[in-house]
């Protein structure tokens, strides 16, 4: 009596080809379908999330094209990203003036901020950097976190458009919001680190202070190499230091100073 046949198991799922003309891993792939669930987004094209993961040192240790990495999505995120929040802030704010929107998006859309949300999407796990990039601790990095964030901005939207980044950018910053007082200790940390490159430190002094006991506002200016570079207010002498740092790095990034 001849036996039953055993069903053979069924064939692996073939791998995918990446950006980069790279097969993609079954563990990349299962990598980058854990962070779709962390990112609440399900790509069509993963292949580009895998490349808003690719940093230039990957890509240069490998010979490979510099373009090949996620510089160009993080150009298209950043635009993306600030078209957002200004929208939004736009919308929602009808009596406010162009200085108070711009002050709240520099709130928003600074890298302390943004690498605080790639902290909270554990980003830096699922980054692809070169050796010596790794042995400097750039997952932690905070302007590479930021860059990271706005580079898989730029991916979604390529991916799916406007309307999917627009929503994933008002969830990732409103729960921001909620929790703006402890972002706010990286925008201190941030501009050190920028001026830190430039052989400066950041200097802050309290300017003034006003109101009753209570209820007093303290307006906060910080200076490097002697001269201002920022300035802002709050209830207390560490906001308004804070407020000032968040000011300073706005003028960075529009080339002000």
């Amino acid at each position: 009596m001849r036996r039953p046949r055993r069903a053979l198991p069924p064939p692996p799922p073939p791998d995918e080809t990446g950006a980069v003309g790279e097969v993609l891993s079954q563990g990349r792939l299962a990598q980058l379908a854990a962070l779709e669930e962390r990112l609440g987004v399900r790509f069509r094209d993963r292949s580009l999330l895998d490349l808003a993961l690719r940093h230039g040192s990957f890509s240069h240790e490998r010979g490979q094209d510099p373009a090949k990495s996620y510089e160009r999505l993080e150009f298209l995120g950043d635009a993306v990203l600030s078209l957002v929040v200004a929208d939004d802030l736009y919308r929602k704010n009808p009596e406010m003036d162009e200085g108070g929107l711009a002050k709240n998006r520099a709130r928003l859309v600074n890298e302390g901020a943004l690498a605080a949300v790639a902290r909270r999407l554990n980003l830096g796990d699922y980054l692809m950097l070169g050796r010596g990039e790794e042995k400097g601790g750039g997952r932690q990095r905070t302007s590479m976190l930021a860059d990271s964030v706005e580079s898989v901005l730029g991916a979604v939207y390529v991916d799916s458009g406007y309307g999917v980044v627009h929503a994933l950018v008002i969830r990732w910053l409103g729960e921001l919001a909620e929790d703006i007082q402890r972002v706010g200790d990286d925008f201190k940390s941030q501009l050190q680190e920028r001026l830190q490159r430039r052989r400066q430190m950041p200097k802050y002094r309290i300017a003034r202070a006003e109101g009753p006991e209570h209820a007093r506002t303290f307006s906060a200016v910080v200076e490097a190499a002697g001269k201002p570079i920022g300035e802002g207010s709050g209830q207390s002498k560490k906001e308004a230091e804070q407020s000032a740092a968040a000011d300073a790095l706005r003028r960075f990034d529009s080339g002000a100073q």
